[in-house]
């Protein structure tokens, strides 16, 4: 159905989605950077969930040691300590969402108070010769695997000193008072010296294997991203021979004609249309040589496009449905024109993929809206269906995640494997935006994808537009 631009307000948008700036974007190609590989980044929820399972394991220890072996251990000083760790994933819950992707500055913060809370649990029962405090070389392993390597370095640096202080100073190991553990110097410097190697070991050993998986990844992408290119050129290559073969005879015919309408009219104004229409065959003749001849040329008009037919273009397959009404507005300052965007074919897909859940579970309404400002664009898709169940949005955006009964029940006759919402976060994320999934206040779901206007903004360039509407001087009306 139709689109109306409305030139309102920008409504106000969530400043927590923003990301770091990205360069200015030339071209879709320019939005999968090359040569760079990219290290996993960790989400918050499986930061607090690894922080979850060490509470728990903490504290089963603490009991047992304390109250089923009867041995010595200062109980308030470490469920203190477990109370801390407790208390910091409760706050990370309530002040996040718990599927958000971790800044590097805030993972590598949560990795670094896990090695200060484990170093305080092992100084208050044995210090370095607490069998325990191999852990110390779980956090380092975890720094390696998905954080760049000046975060790794301070990291396993700070294990490391956290593993020589325990060995230098820590209260006694818990043991029954008649059986005092005092073992030699030696041990103390065996333990330290394995604990030390075991952190650099294993914390190069996972460097090295992130890296060649992060290598792996880009290799894929960047063929995935040829592939995906050459087919195109493949594809006008093919259609450009193919449109010059068919179009030689008839051009040919007409250039003939009108050299004979040339020759046999007198000299006046038919003549002078005859040997325009001569000269635009040879035109036309001229241009399909030139296509076949670089097919790759890349089409300015064809690249870009504006917000307007973005959304158009992700409402078109479910725009007529008889049970759902799919509407779409493109809003911003009323002084500023709609921008214009990179055609990117990971957006349209990902805004598609969101369009049809939205059609599955309305009830009568869907509504796409585009807005942007100075500095960001985003699009939203909202419904007026009953909304993500709890234990699924929490998890949304992950792989296998999915509420939908099956294709009998849906009106888009889509089996749902729970891939969908992931493919389509993973793409927009890999052109620069924020995702987020949440409730609305009044019901029903919203998907908002968020950009920096630079990421996707294709800049004003008269030079691409040169040439398309020219008209000759002596053409008559």
């Amino acid at each position: 159905m139709a689109l109306t631009p409305d030139q309102a307000t920008v409504a106000d948008l969530k400043p927590g989605l923003d990301k770091p700036g990205r360069p200015a974007a030339q071209g879709w190609d320019a939005l999968w950077p090359s040569g760079v590989p990219r290290r996993g980044r960790l989400r918050v929820r499986t930061l607090t969930t690894l922080r979850w399972l060490a509470v728990a394991g903490q504290t089963i220890t603490v009991v047992i040691v304390g109250f089923v072996m009867d041995l010595p251990v200062p109980f308030a000083a470490c469920f203190a300590l477990i109370a801390l760790s407790a208390w910091l994933n409760v706050l990370v819950g309530l002040a996040t969402s718990g599927q958000r992707l971790a800044t590097d500055n805030e993972a590598a913060s949560h990795i670094a108070f896990d090695i200060l809370q484990l170093s305080g649990m092992l100084y208050l029962t044995g210090g370095i010769l607490n069998p325990f405090s191999l852990l110390l070389i779980g956090p380092a392993v975890l720094a390696a695997a998905s954080l760049p390597l000046r975060y790794v370095v301070a990291l396993c640096l700070l294990a490391i000193l956290a593993c020589t202080a325990l060995a230098i100073h820590a209260m006694p190991l818990p043991a029954p008072q008649a059986e005092p553990f005092d073992p030699p110097l030696t041990n103390r410097i065996g333990a330290v010296t394995a604990r030390i190697l075991g952190i650099a070991f294993c914390a190069g050993y996972a460097w090295q294997a992130a890296r060649e998986a992060a290598r792996m990844e880009l290799a894929l992408d960047t063929a995935h991203t040829v592939l995906a290119r050459e087919q195109r050129l493949s594809a006008l290559g093919a259609l450009a021979a193919a449109a010059a073969h068919e179009l030689g005879t008839p051009l040919a015919t007409m250039t003939i004609v009108a050299r004979e309408m040339a020759r046999e009219a007198p000299p006046g104004p038919l003549r002078e249309d005859a040997e325009l229409l001569v000269s635009q065959a040879a035109r036309c003749r001229d241009i399909l040589r030139g296509l076949t001849r670089s097919p790759d040329a890349s089409d300015a008009v064809h690249e870009r496009m504006s917000l307007l037919q973005m959304v158009q273009e992700a409402i078109e397959p479910h725009a007529r449905g008889p049970e759902v009404r799919v509407e779409a507005v493109v809003s911003g300052p009323p002084d500023e024109a709609p921008p214009d965007i990179w055609r990117l074919p990971e957006v349209l897909h990902a805004l598609t993929a969101f369009v049809e859940n939205a059609v599955d579970f309305a009830r009568s309404e869907i509504l796409v809206t585009a807005r942007f400002d100075a500095r960001h664009i985003a699009i939203e898709v909202r419904d007026d269906g009953p909304g993500f169940a709890p234990e699924v949005l929490a998890k949304l955006g992950e792989p296998y995640v999915t509420s939908r009964p099956g294709a009998e029940a849906m009106r888009s006759g889509h089996v749902g494997m729970g891939l969908g919402f992931f493919i389509a976060k993973t793409l927009l994320e890999r052109t620069g935006a924020a995702v987020d999934f949440r409730n609305g206040r009044g019901g029903g779901a919203v998907v908002t994808a968020r950009w920096p206007r630079a990421a996707i903004e294709a800049p004003n360039d008269p030079d691409a537009f040169s040439g398309l509407d020219e008209t000759p001087a002596t053409a008559t009306q």
